[in-house]
């Protein structure tokens, strides 16, 4: 049980910093659109808050790039299929 409970830590870790970097990438090109983000706002950010997030210890991880590379962030005007 301590070894699963030690996985589940660092797959949660991984998740965590997954978020952290498409959140930078996201920050980034508001602030590049034109939109400035104030330090209170980017205080409160948190790659916590997220519905792929769950403490069951379940995580579909797909490697989508070889080359480190992000993907393309989501556009919130456009109509999800």
């Amino acid at each position: 049980m301590e070894d699963q409970l030690g996985a589940l830590g660092m797959a949660l870790n991984a998740v965590v910093w997954w978020n952290t970097l498409y959140m930078d990438a996201a920050v980034k090109e508001l602030q590049a659109g034109g939109l400035t983000i104030s330090p209170e706002i980017r205080s409160r950010l948190s790659p916590l808050v997220h519905e792929h997030i769950n403490f069951h210890g379940r995580y579909p991880i797909v490697r989508s790039h070889g080359d480190g590379s992000l993907r393309p962030l989501c556009d919130p005007a456009a109509s999800e299929e």
